[in-house]
């Protein structure tokens, strides 16, 4: 079943059940599916024709829900904007995209409108003139009417009550979803799913995470609301802002609420040192779920601590398969040996090993890269080093940025997503020094939000010091570095811009001890 159906099935089988939740807003399923309904049919009245992309800018909320859905239901596929990603890249990734429509907030058109740009970028935000980056594209609008919203602009509210009538289910194999994941100016690159890819991974991250009707689950992530309404779950989205990494004393509030939450192992992390902090009482949480980094030992050892009764499910799955496979947090802690237990291979997913390499492939396998089109993918390699064990998959980490701590072997792509995801922290890297005995010495370089460039390699800048003190507990003792410091920019090379961990690595050598 693609995942447009599964969701309109599921509006139908709970119609009475509180489907999703945003601030004081409530929509029970039977009035989440009409209200998708009419959006669709306002769309498709407006001319939103099948295979027509829309650039999304709508940040995490009820209106957004509704609204993606609507524009798979009628038909077009969501290419997600990250407005944060700078002028030239976002052009270019518009450019490949090609979207005949935009769909944003009103006030976004306003902080971006000509006349109130310097002020906002005064005031620390700095966005393009929204209605500029696609001169010929048709808008769709959410949000109060504010001022700048461009002529001619379709506003969600009024789409919401066209009279609901009969469409064509689009064809499962329809795209649905672009997601930008990485690439340059000149080749970005994207991956794009279609109904039934989606439709396969969210019933493999429902059935994985054992989501239940009725169960209350608090997460901002489409990838798990999508499959709690599916289940027949009541979705709670948090408001903008209340982010557990960055302000975890604005979420705790929502957990009294909550029986499942998913988070990124350093939104938990901060969640629970602020428990500690407050020596607050254990919630009614029944499940915890991790991803978007590494979820190692320690973590899970400090959440069933804290909360014996939940189930621990740690995620791990990429832009092109979602998920790969999912573990059971006690099983990571009982698992013994070289590399990171990441669970089962989800019952979707065909995984191999090739030299090493785990390739993957299955139904919810996207259906191509953006960039190679007309070619379509037939299997992923991923580029991370695996062991299979019937269906149990680990992790060994990428050969190339292996590092050597006495008989350990330090896998730094177990360990930088987990360090990146802290709060304050716009990117890290870890490398090693060598030593006399040909050692390495491990140094953890980060860079700080809005850091200037030309930031030299300081072990006494404040976040360097938050970084060194909340490593103890999130990852491994084995691969706790030597020295943390804070650098302007971490040094990159190539067309494509990795990490240069030479030019690192001469850069803080002179401050490791000997």
């Amino acid at each position: 079943m693609s995942m447009l159906e599964a969701v309109l099935a599921a509006t139908r089988e709970h119609a009475e059940r509180p489907a999703i939740t945003a601030g004081r807003r409530t929509l029970t399923f039977a009035e989440l599916g009409d209200r998708v309904e009419r959006v669709a049919a306002g769309l498709a009245d407006a001319r939103l024709e099948p295979g027509d992309r829309v650039a999304f800018s709508v940040r995490p909320g009820l209106d957004a829900v509704v609204l993606a859905l609507a524009v798979c239901r009628a038909g077009g596929a969501i290419a997600f904007v990250d407005l944060g990603a700078g002028p030239e890249l976002l052009a270019a990734r518009l450019a490949l995209a090609e979207p005949r429509w935009s769909a944003a907030e009103s006030v976004l058109h306003l902080v971006s409108a000509p006349g109130l740009h310097r002020i906002a970028r005064r005031r620390g935000i700095d966005l393009p003139a929204y209605a500029t980056l696609l001169p010929s594209a048709r808008h769709i609008v959410t949000g109060p009417p504010l001022p700048g919203t461009p002529r001619g602009a379709l506003r969600l509210d009024r789409l919401a009550r066209t009279a609901p009538r009969p469409l064509p289910m689009p064809d499962p194999g329809a795209d649905a979803l672009l997601i930008f994941t990485s690439g340059t100016t000149g080749t970005p690159k994207a991956v794009v799913h279609t109904l039934a890819s989606l439709g396969a991974g969210l019933d493999d991250i429902r059935d994985g995470l054992g989501l239940t009707p009725g169960l209350r689950v608090l997460t901002d992530q489409l990838m798990i609301g999508i499959p709690a309404l599916i289940a027949g779950a009541h979705w709670t989205l948090p408001p903008a802002g209340a982010d557990p990494g960055a302000a975890p004393e604005q979420y705790l509030p929502l957990l009294e609420r909550a029986e499942a939450v998913f988070c990124s192992p350093a939104g938990l992390d901060a969640i629970l040192r602020l428990l500690d902090e407050r020596r607050a009482p254990a919630g009614a949480l029944s499940l915890i779920a991790l991803g978007g980094a590494p979820v190692l030992p320690p973590l899970i050892e400090r959440a069933l601590a804290r909360f014996p009764a939940a189930r621990i499910r740690c995620v791990y799955g990429m832009s092109e398969i979602l998920p790969v496979a999912i573990a059971d947090g006690a099983e990571k802690l009982r698992a013994v040996g070289d590399g990171d237990v990441v669970g089962r291979v989800a019952p979707s997913v065909r995984a191999r090993i090739d030299d090493g390499e785990l390739v993957l492939a299955g139904p919810g396998l996207a259906r191509a890269y953006l960039h190679e089109l007309p070619a379509e993918l037939a299997e992923v390699r991923t580029g991370d080093l695996a062991r299979l064990d019937g269906d149990r998959l680990t992790l060994l980490g990428r050969r190339k940025d292996m590092l050597l701590r006495g008989t350990q072997n330090v896998y730094v792509g177990l360990y930088e997503p987990v360090i990146a995801s802290l709060p304050g922290v716009a990117d890290a890297a870890m490398v090693g020094v060598p030593d006399a005995i040909g050692d390495d010495r491990l140094v953890v370089a980060v860079v700080p939000d809005g850091a200037p460039a030309d930031l030299a390699p300081d072990p006494a800048h404040p976040l360097a010091k938050r970084v060194a003190a909340a490593l103890p507990g999130l990852i491994d003792h084995g691969a706790l570095p030597d020295l943390v410091v804070a650098i302007g920019a971490l040094p990159r090379r190539g067309r494509m811009q990795k990490p240069d961990r030479p030019a690192l690595v001469a850069l803080v050598a002179p401050l490791v001890e000997g």
